[in-house]
């Protein structure tokens, strides 16, 4: 019974794996902009890792939920939830961004020979995760707060940009075709995992709402953005959980 919570975090794992694979796939898809349409080479089987990243989230979830269940937490779980997570929240992330990187080099003069140094700032993501949950494993006052945004948050909010760049949300693809704004999301969100920012955790200590009430308010606004922006839905979350962490920073410190 024991075993059970690491075959979760295992499963996790595994899917931050499969993940990679798809992600260094080639795939071929259409896509509009500005009324015109054309091929892009990659993003499909990027998609597929995308989600396979969002399903190692999931488990993620429950092999933490089992344990507590199963009153089977231990010091090897931790260990072992932490390195599955570099590989789902971490390395396939930071893989993702590379290919994106990859794809706005690609429609610039002679993008196809883009030298290596200018992709590699996206492994910042892989090396921001790993410090973030190395950090964590050794600090004891991370229990219901964080100090920088967990690996999974980072992860999941890059693993939703190229969700948001195929179904074009908002003229996405005007913005997420630019290398430098992935450059800024790279730096943005690297600095925030290894950051000291005062984090909120999701896990309730109780349901009362008024000592609650920033945890109810990120999911009322994820289950209302889903409904009317669905892949969008994850990056405003992620700027909601941001805010309102640093409104309620002395709760979280």
């Amino acid at each position: 019974m024991k075993q059970i919570p690491n075959l979760f975090t295992l499963s996790n794992l595994i899917l931050g794996c499969i993940a990679i694979i798809f992600i260094l796939q080639p795939g071929e898809s259409i896509m509009n902009y500005n009324g015109q349409e054309w091929k892009v080479y990659l993003p499909e089987k990027v998609q597929w890792g995308a989600i396979c990243i969002f399903l190692a989230a999931v488990v993620d979830f429950f092999d933490g939920f089992v344990a507590r269940l199963l009153k089977a937490d231990s010091e090897m779980g931790k260990q072992l939830d932490s390195l599955a997570d570099v590989v789902s929240f971490g390395v396939a992330p930071g893989l993702i961004m590379y290919q994106l990187l990859r794809i706005t080099y690609a429609y610039e003069p002679q993008g196809l020979q883009t030298e290596l140094v200018y992709l590699l700032p996206a492994l910042l993501i892989p090396a921001a995760a790993a410090y973030r949950l190395a950090r964590f494993n050794i600090d004891t006052e991370q229990s219901y707060g964080f100090k920088g945004i967990p690996a999974p948050a980072g992860g999941l909010f890059i693993a939703s940009l190229p969700m948001v760049l195929f179904y074009n949300y908002f003229d996405a693809q005007v913005w997420l075709l630019s290398k430098w704004v992935l450059y800024v999301v790279i730096l943005l969100v690297s600095w925030l995992m290894v950051s000291r920012l005062p984090m909120m955790s999701i896990k309730f200590k109780n349901y009362d709402l008024k000592q609650n009430w920033e945890k109810f308010a990120i999911i009322a606004v994820g289950l209302v953005t889903a409904l009317l922006f669905k892949w969008m839905a994850v990056p405003v979350v992620f700027i909601v959980y941001i805010l309102l962490s640093l409104l309620t920073q002395k709760k979280n410190a």
